[in-house]
């Protein structure tokens, strides 16, 4: 999937809903209820200007509804932005709800700070008084969610700004779910035998998230490697070595044979179109092929909003990829080491390819030796990695898991607190999690994990409970 289409705006199909019985009904100073209607929807489009717009005109009849569904079924919005204008019969609605393919809706009720009218006395008041109805529409409306029924429907109350920032945080939601819908998923070449707690049911990963699974063979790992041209590798060396400092022990052919390896990953990718590079880098099939594994993480998968994770562990790839399309920043995967509970601060971080681009932090970056495979005897043993020391500041902490069919989504913040390198082989940090760190890892085993999790910049904990509920997923926010 190209890089354009994941960074596009949300699309959203807008379905704004009034009573034809109502729509000739005027008033000498302002105009008719229709008019007055269609100035409310310009300045609901003008809050909206951050999604792309797939507009219908303003539901009045049964034949509108229909035409709606069309539009943004045709247009693949990725949710449907409902409101009541009014009170309105709710014939088109209830068509809307049975007949709309299965989209997302957000259902919204605006509540204004005051209203524009004192009494009904005046027919100019009384057309502003069925105007401003739309609480009883939205009551009106609300059962036939539940009687119908119909799923990814979430229901919001607020100001017209309360109700923007809302629509924003499930746009993004939504944009993500739609958008892995058309996306791969790259494992190489098998699942993880040292961790069968990571796995999940591939056909449920496409028929139940989205992502397509693409199994790509050690053979093409090792045709690729043999492809490289002395060019690119040594462009790519020169790339590394003139942004981080490489320690006096590091092996330079071993730094090549890294290099290497990690080049033709990004190639696999490339070349076969995967956003989500699932990479085995403890398979014994990786270090014949490529005698050690890759250990830096090409600028590629972030130019392409892709991401790569080690460990073969497809949920945890997956809650990498979503904090990437929801932030488009820089994500890190790990998994705790060990909590020292006199600091109240728990270590973590991940060896492998961990993503060591942030251009704010480059100077916590070090060439290092991957001293855990030192001592073997695969061809490349002790070959370099990036030694990144994580990016200070607060993170989300977010993993994805398989139980039964379901799925769960974890999450808590923790500050990843400024420091200097500690932990050889891995890129890492020292986290203080908001919550007493012995209760949020008590909280996090009753759960039901695994031991992966990514991280990112910020709080998108939103982001995440929209996106979960949208996709039927168990949410829990530890805090």
């Amino acid at each position: 999937m190209n890089a354009k289409d994941k960074l596009r705006k949300p699309k959203a199909g807008l379905l704004l809903i009034a009573s034809p019985r109502f729509k000739n009904l005027s008033g000498p100073k302002r105009g008719t209820y229709a008019e007055r209607k269609d100035k409310a929807v310009e300045a609901i489009k003008a809050s909206l200007d951050f999604l792309d717009l797939s507009d219908p005109g303003i539901v009045y009849e049964r034949e509108d509804a229909r035409k709606a569904m069309d539009l943004f079924w045709n247009e693949r919005v990725d949710f449907i932005y409902a409101e009541f204008l009014s009170w309105s019969e709710d014939f088109a609605w209830i068509r809307f709800l049975r007949d709309c393919p299965d989209i997302p809706i957000i259902f919204c009720n605006v509540a204004k700070p005051r209203m524009s009218f004192e009494t009904t006395l005046d027919e100019d008041d009384f057309v502003d008084y069925l105007c401003a109805g739309t609480l009883v529409g939205s009551l009106e409306g609300s059962g036939s969610i539940k009687r119908i029924p119909r799923k990814r429907v979430r229901t919001v109350m607020g100001t017209r700004e309360e109700i923007t920032e809302k629509v924003r945080v499930y746009a993004a939601a939504a944009r993500a779910r739609a958008i892995m819908r058309n996306s791969t998923v790259g494992l190489m070449a098998n699942m993880n035998e040292a961790m069968w707690s990571t796995y999940i049911d591939n056909y449920d990963l496409f028929s139940k998230i989205g992502p397509e699974l693409r199994y790509l063979p050690y053979s093409d790992y090792g045709a690729q490697i043999e492809a490289l041209s002395d060019e690119e590798v040594k462009s790519y060396a020169d790339e590394l070595t003139g942004k981080y400092r490489m320690m006096e022990d590091v092996e330079y052919d071993k730094f090549i044979g890294c290099v290497k390896a990690t080049l033709a990953i990004k190639e696999m990718a490339r070349k076969n179109d995967i956003d989500c590079f699932v990479y085995n880098d403890i398979d014994q099939a990786t270090f014949r092929t490529a005698g050690c594994r890759a250990g830096f993480y090409p600028q590629w998968f972030n130019e392409n909003v892709s991401v790569l994770v080690p460990e073969a562990d497809i949920g945890a790839g997956l809650a990498t990829y979503l904090l990437k399309l929801l932030t488009g920043k820089n994500v890190n995967f790990i998994e705790p080491f060990h909590i020292e509970d006199d600091f109240g601060t728990f270590a973590g971080g991940h060896a492998g390819p961990n993503d060591h681009n942030d251009p704010a932090w480059q100077q916590n970056v070090v060439i290092a030796r991957d001293v855990r495979f030192a001592k073997t005897s695969w061809k490349y043993a002790g070959a370099p990695f990036a030694w990144y020391r994580i990016s200070p500041g607060m993170k989300t902490v977010a993993g994805i898991y398989e139980q039964a069919g379901r799925y769960k989504l974890v999450t808590f913040m923790a500050e990843s607190l400024p420091g200097k390198h500690l932990l050889a082989t891995y890129s890492h940090t020292i986290f203080k999690p908001v919550l007493p760190v012995k209760e949020l890892f008590e909280r996090v085993l009753k759960v039901g994990v695994t031991q992966h999790y990514a991280i990112v910049d910020g709080d998108v904990r939103p982001q995440l409970e929209a996106f979960a509920e949208i996709m039927g997923f168990e949410f829990y926010d530890i805090r």
